[in-house]
């Protein structure tokens, strides 16, 4: 029997299991969630999945979704809005 698990890597090194895979690329918010584009608004934080890694052990698997912080201009455009700047 082999267990499969999946886990966030935030940016600072902070772990988050979560109950499903995510995809390369999908946008999350600070609690694990996956957000649908476009934001309601640019005042959040917000992650991207830059970076998928796996690790297995006998018994165990385990992928790992590495987060980046979306930057202020990114964000701005996700919520469809224009920079300020």
């Amino acid at each position: 029997m082999t267990l499969y698990y999946h886990v966030l890597v935030y940016p600072e090194g902070d772990t988050l299991e979560i109950d499903a895979p995510v995809s390369f690329n999908q946008i999350m918010d600070m609690n694990g969630r996956t957000l649908q584009l476009p934001l309601r608004t640019e005042k959040m934080l917000v992650y991207r999945v830059y970076k998928v890694s796996t690790k297995e052990e006998r018994g165990e698997v385990i992928k790992f979704y590495h987060l980046e912080l979306v930057t202020g201009a990114e964000l701005f455009a996700l919520a469809g809005k224009t920079f300020p700047g």
